[in-house]
């Protein structure tokens, strides 16, 4: 006397499958076929294929990962119980066990997303030779391992057992072999889940939430990734698109052309907070030989990248809410592009990849060499704030000068002291005098760091920094690019200063460390807390004192150095010498 309901769909509509079975009063679960009494067997709610309640705006609105509002940390005592539960003899007895801790419908697929993810893992033999291979729910249990058919399969039938609407869905992936700016055609290449809570469809895909398959697809690793359970669906068709549009859950859908050609963000993109990237398409054509790409984030984040694998041949720079890159490649054609992120906080933590460009390059822009030592990023911004170099003369990454000559003033942070030096490819200048071309004048928390070139072309300027009271070594803090086309220029370097000329006193004339032979040569010192000033040539000349000044003339006739000299109080009969000069050869 039982009556039995087949219905035949076409294989893109939703069937009306039983939500769930019930046995009138007695407890719910799912008949099995061994003579059970199927007296009491009713239809109950029918699958509602989806409709205007569950759609979401694309594209993302950047309010959250998630399409609900989830709490995870309300999650962590069942998240443990779940890893924990190890049944293997049938699915229905592995959802009881799971159910004991879930009460809500939420909390019911979070168990059976937790096991699943922690317990499957991809089988990559079985990927190379499907012989070998069974998607059945229950062969998937036993055996632990399987393909993204038979994940999305299992957790159908775990959610059903549970009473839980629940869609396996199929369709085209960014996933494994994937190529950037590919097309895809034939039938569908992977496997994913909707499931049914507080009136609305949510979707999650557990193969990808349990882990990667390395580059040579011979190896899983189970690497748990949350970004997939119940994502946001204008951030799930990012790399998922169904066979049957209505299910990527979005008002407007995308077409298949723009999932094509629109840029992959991996889950790392949106779990480090990012929000978005221009361009928007995976392949960037050079403009005069430039590319230019800009992230956007809700917080603080360190960025790296990587053309063709290194760093050299472009500008980033860190914005408060994000970075902006050019790149300018010194070869024609495609090259690889790949961009790297890591919070803020996490100052030993590794980069991850979070964005991967094709940049096409049509013309190389020679003039854009970078010098070997600049390093990435360039440029102030709130990470060199937090270092204590607070409101720069300079905000952006590049300085040019004409006549071979800058200056770039700071306020300082608190028991700072600063070094900087100069760098270049083209000139063998030594350590000491990569020093001598930067001259640093102190005035309360302002440092100025004057900056004379001894040539042209692309110069790095280094900034290090270290705390007054740390015994210890300066740490690079950042850099400027400093360039200068003017072939003419050729500036000496500063006069060499010892250890006894103190941070706050300034030279104001002569600025060149090379005076010329047989002058008189006026000097202008502003030092504070000494008694004489005395200018050693082939003659000694006194300075003499006058607001704040010490004043003189000294003429450098007969000798090859001039030094600066100075008594540090009236009853000491020595002198220090404080700065020294060279006198051009006659």
């Amino acid at each position: 006397g039982t009556q039995v309901t087949v219905e035949v769909h076409p294989k893109d509509s939703a069937p009306q499958l039983f939500k769930k079975l019930s046995f009138g009063k007695g407890p719910r679960r799912l008949p099995s076929l061994t003579g059970q009494d199927n007296k009491g067997f009713q239809r109950t709610e029918a699958l509602r294929p989806p409709g205007g309640k569950d759609l979401h705006a694309y594209p993302w609105d950047k309010s959250s990962l998630k399409s609900m509002p989830v709490d995870l940390q309300q999650f962590e005592k069942l998240d443990a119980y779940a890893l924990k539960v190890n049944v293997k003899n049938s699915v229905e007895e592995l959802v009881k066990a799971l159910l004991k801790q879930a009460r809500t419908d939420l909390e019911k697929v979070r168990a059976i997303w937790m096991w699943i993810c922690h317990h499957i893992e991809y089988d990559v033999v079985g990927y190379h030779d499907k012989s070998q291979l069974s998607s059945r729910p229950i062969d998937v249990l036993q055996t632990g391992k399987s393909i993204c058919e038979g994940y999305a399969g299992l957790f159908e039938q775990m959610c059903s057992i549970a009473g839980i609407q629940c869609m396996k869905l199929s369709g085209y992936s960014k996933g494994y072999g994937y190529k950037m700016g590919q097309t895809f055609t034939g039938d569908s290449d992977h496997a994913w889940n909707a499931v049914y809570l507080d009136g609305r469809w949510h979707l999650l895909d557990s193969t990808w939430g349990s882990g990667a398959v390395d580059d040579s697809f011979t190896k899983f690793t189970f690497r748990y990734n949350e970004f997939y359970f119940l994502t946001h669906p204008a951030l799930f068709i990012n790399n998922h698109f169904p066979d049957n549009s209505n299910w990527q859950l979005l008002k407007p859908t995308v077409t298949l052309k723009d999932f094509e050609s629109n840029m992959l963000h991996n889950s790392n993109f949106y779990m480090l907070g990012l929000l978005t990237a221009h361009p928007e398409t995976a392949v960037i054509r050079t403009v005069n030989g430039k590319a230019s790409v800009s992230v956007d984030c809700r917080s603080a984040t360190l960025f790296t990248f990587k053309l063709k694998g290194t760093d050299e041949h472009g500008l980033m720079t860190l914005k408060k809410h994000g970075m902006k890159l050019d790149v300018y490649p010194q070869k024609t054609g495609s090259h690889k592009l790949q961009i790297f992120a890591k919070p803020s906080k996490a100052s030993e933590g590794v980069y991850n990849c979070v964005l991967e460009y094709v940049v096409e390059c049509e013309s190389v822009d020679k003039a854009m060499r970078f010098p070997k030592d600049l390093h990435q990023p360039v440029g102030p911004s709130w990470f060199t704030e937090r270092q204590g170099f607070l409101r720069p003369s300079h905000p952006d990454p590049v300085i040019h000068t004409n006549d071979g000559r800058c200056s770039v003033t700071f306020t300082l942070g608190k028991d700072i002291n600063v070094l900087a030096s100069l760098h270049s490819d083209n000139s063998s200048l030594t350590e000491d005098m990569r020093r001598r071309h930067i001259m640093q004048i102190h005035r309360g928390n302002q440092i100025e760091l004057k900056i004379h070139l001894p040539h042209a072309g692309n110069f790095v300027l280094k900034i290090y920094a270290k705390k007054k009271s740390d015994p210890g070594n300066y740490d690079y803090i950042f850099n400027y690019l400093i360039t200068c086309l003017n072939t003419e220029v050729k500036w000496p370097a500063f006069p060499q200063s010892y250890s006894k000329w103190v941070e706050d006193y300034e030279i104001l004339e002569p600025l060149s460390g090379l005076l010329p032979a047989n002058r008189n040569v006026q000097f202008k010192l502003k030092m504070h807390g000494i008694a004489k000033v005395l200018v050693q040539a082939e003659n000694a000349y006194p300075l003499t004192q006058s607001r704040g000044y010490w004043e003189g003339t000294c003429n450098t006739s007969g000798c090859r150095e001039v030094f600066v000299m100075v008594h540090e109080n009236a009853n000491h009969s020595f002198y220090s010498h404080v700065l020294k000069y060279e006198v051009e050869s006659q």
